[in-house]
């Protein structure tokens, strides 16, 4: 029985020895100001091994973030763990499955225009799942949970500009083409930028998080004075049936609608559109999934 015991003592004393090993490492290595994808995700991980090795003494964890943190020394293809990876409970499991789905839909684009919310994204999944799975702390598993959308928001939004300005330079470009043959030689351009806010949805889904609502509303707080009547517009990815996701993109209108009623909106002050799968905001084949289409924009009624 001391003999088992004396083996047990040994094997914690091993496993608490490795577990502190990388995060020491990790402690002497300094990265004040990130720049590439790979100093953010060092720079997002350590926070999340130091959180968890000084504040939480979950060394587990710690050891976790620390060899991610490190070994994105080495290479820029870090992942969040997969959601088996996780003990998590059944009903929380497609919730994360879903993070992790959209994440990985965008995740080559965002490495390349929006490294630090990618970066984010990343650790604050792992944080959120890991949270998640320990399940009694609530409000940790909320502040991942909200850095994870907040940060995939920041890319959705990113991707989208890119991809409406790539569409806007293609276009000055054909008009440019089409002027050049007939002489024409002065360009106009429209210096007034839409006033316009999105809100972001999962895959098959209108119900809106505390972040959409939080960002609804602050839109609400910032320009509800400016503007008289609101249009707004729901839309969809290819997935699914047009007549489908035609009904899925009025849902996705509707319910924030009524965030901006609740938020002292007049009724009569707001207009509600679906557009289903038509105006993508990313070109996709149909039957194809993509959260950056998978939207409600806010705007000023023409």
């Amino acid at each position: 029985m001391k003999f088992k015991y004396l083996i047990s003592i040994i094997s914690i004393l091993i496993f608490l020895t490795s577990c502190s090993a990388s995060y020491k490492e990790l402690s002497t290595i300094e990265n004040n100001k990130p720049i590439s994808f790979q100093e953010h995700l060092l720079s997002e991980y350590k926070k999340r091994a130091t959180f968890e090795a000084e504040d939480m003494h979950d060394w587990n964890s710690a050891k976790l973030y620390s060899e991610k943190a490190l070994k994105s020394l080495e290479t820029d293809e870090i992942y969040p763990e997969e959601t088996s990876y996780w003990k998590l409970p059944e009903e929380k499991l497609n919730e994360i499955r879903i993070a992790y789905d959209n994440l990985m839909t965008i995740y080559k684009d965002a490495k390349k225009i929006d490294p630090f919310n990618l970066a984010r994204a990343i650790s604050s999944l792992d944080c959120w799942s890991e949270q998640q799975e320990e399940n009694w702390q609530t409000w940790d598993i909320n502040s991942c949970k909200n850095d994870f959308l907040n940060a995939m928001h920041n890319i959705y939004e990113k991707i989208s500009t890119q991809k409406n300005e790539q569409k806007t330079s293609n276009n000055k470009n054909n008009n440019l083409k089409k002027e050049s043959k007939n002489e024409v030689t002065i360009v106009t351009k429209n210096v007034n930028k839409e006033l316009m806010q999105i809100i972001y949805f999962d895959f098959d889904q209108f119900n809106l998080s505390e972040v959409s609502k939080n960002k609804i509303i602050k839109f609400i707080n910032n320009y509800g004075s400016v503007i008289n009547e609101f249009l707004v517009v729901g839309h969809t990815d290819t997935k699914g049936t047009n007549e489908y996701n035609f009904s899925l993109s009025i849902k996705r209108a509707e319910v924030v609608k009524e965030i901006l009623i609740n938020s002292g909106v007049k009724q009569s002050s707001i207009k509600i559109l679906g557009k289903g799968e038509e105006s993508l905001a990313v070109n996709t084949p149909d039957d194809t999934k993509q959260p950056v289409n998978r939207r409600v924009e806010i705007k000023k009624a023409n």
